[in-house]
């Protein structure tokens, strides 16, 4: 079977790491990058990673090419302006989008198709130090997909697999998104709003109960959603990661960029609304980080 073409769409931390992991199997990888980036752009990308560091060779375009699968890895702030490189509607057989959230479903599945995009998501800490340059530094990686995808990705996800990474395949929409949500939410907030790292979340009281507190109000809107979730078993899995991880929301404050904010707190709270739910802690969190960053939440 020859290899799947994949196409990146987003040079960051999240697109570096899986372009590098993916062509390391040998799949034919393209990195879609920025226009001014393309010219002096690396034909080898550099990947550090608990699961292997190497040099693999990538092409890298402007645009998307003619790909089997468009991966969309930028950040939820960005996708708007990112799907401008998608030059038409059929470039891809599927599009599997690995953004933070889950309302950027709908927009994609309004412009490419109900049945082209494949819901998934992945978590761990990838940054890129520079372009071409790519660290993946949790002991984890985990990249779950939707069962729609199972035909077309399922070497890819074997492959994955061997090299260290978590990867499931997943039959539930809402349990397959919200399961990233609950976990997500509550460590991106908790660590933006107090600036501390998610070890020092655990061990300080007031933040502790504040990210407890979110946990259980995502996961009841997570519910009420059609997702199975449990939160204590959230809050017990928040004490396997490392001490030191911080969140990509608190990063983005720390250097000036816009988090990802509606992104990652809107779902639990418009879903809060929508199911007579409250969440005053997820509020709470939500409003010190709008202070932080000047991003607000629509609601």
């Amino acid at each position: 079977m020859p290899p799947l073409r994949h196409a990146m769409l987003g040079a960051g931390g999240v697109g570096g790491v899986m372009a590098a992991f993916l062509a390391h199997l040998g799949e034919s990888v393209t990195l879609v990058v920025r226009p001014e980036l393309a010219a002096n752009y690396p034909s080898e990308i550099q990947l550090e990673s608990p699961f292997g560091n190497f040099r693999v060779p990538v092409a890298h375009d402007k645009t998307v090419p003619p790909a089997d699968i468009l991966w969309i890895t930028v950040k939820a702030t960005q996708l708007d302006a990112a799907l401008a490189a998608v030059p038409r509607p059929d470039i891809a057989r599927v599009i599997v989008p690995l953004l933070n959230g889950i309302d950027h479903l709908a927009t994609l599945r309004s412009k490419y198709g109900e049945h082209r995009v494949i819901p998934a998501t992945i978590a761990g800490e990838m940054e890129r130090v520079v372009p071409g340059h790519f660290v993946h530094s949790t002991p984890f990686l985990v990249l779950n997909v939707s069962s729609s995808g199972r035909n077309l990705l399922g070497n890819a996800m074997e492959g994955l697999q061997e090299m260290g990474l978590q990867c499931r395949f997943i039959d539930d929409e809402p349990t397959l998104m919200w399961s990233k949500m609950v976990f997500l939410a509550p460590i991106a907030l908790a660590t933006t709003a107090a600036n501390l790292p998610i070890g020092g979340v655990r061990d300080d009281p007031h933040w502790r109960d504040e990210w407890q507190s979110c946990v259980r109000e995502a996961c009841a809107v997570a519910t009420a959603e059609g997702a199975k979730v449990d939160p204590n078993a959230v809050i017990q899995r928040m004490g396997q990661v490392p001490a030191a991880m911080r969140s990509s929301m608190q990063k983005d404050v720390e250097r000036g960029n816009a988090p990802e904010l509606d992104g990652i707190a809107g779902p639990i709270l418009r879903g809060g609304i929508r199911h007579g739910i409250r969440t005053p802690a997820t509020e709470r969190l939500a409003a010190m980080v709008e202070g932080r960053s000047g991003t607000r939440v629509t609601v």
